[in-house]
């Protein structure tokens, strides 16, 4: 399985939090990163959105179906996004679209097997996949980390 956690776009300060939009950096951020998966991740990619705007914005950028998981809000907690994505056995690819901390706690909790923070900038993914080595080894490899402003 792969699974692909994208930090929304920048948003403007405000409140209530989940009517945040993203500000026009935000939107050319998410249009850049939404440009470089479309090239990469396959037309079978489940695709799960937080219910805030700014992450629905970012989302609407890849101009591909998704849908909406309020579990995926700004409070979520790791082991909520990754049981929301079925992790290890959800599927070939999964993409998340939500927040911090939550993403970068999650992609810690795989790649090191520890609670710990890990900020991933705003419009930015990781991407990491899961594989079996020798019949029962469960291996989490880190495929891509990438801002926006490296594209």
């Amino acid at each position: 399985m792969d699974l692909i956690l994208w930090r929304h776009a920048d948003a403007v300060d405000g409140e209530p939090d989940l009517s945040r939009e993203l500000t026009p950096k935000g939107h050319q951020q998410a249009k850049k990163m939404a440009e470089w998966l479309k090239q990469r991740i396959p037309n079978s990619t489940r695709i799960l959105v937080s219910p805030a705007a700014r992450a629905q914005q970012t989302a609407a950028a890849l101009q591909r179906k998704y849908q909406t998981i309020n579990a995926l809000s700004p409070n979520a907690d790791a082991m909520t996004l990754l049981l929301t994505a079925g992790w290890p056995d959800g599927g070939s690819t999964v993409l998340l679209i939500g927040h911090q901390p939550s993403l970068g706690q999650a992609a810690m909790l795989l790649l090191s097997g520890q609670e710990a923070e890990l900020s991933i900038k705003k419009g930015g993914i990781i991407w990491i996949s899961n594989r079996v080595r020798k019949a029962t080894q469960q291996q989490h490899i880190l495929r891509a980390a990438l801002s926006s402003e490296m594209i």
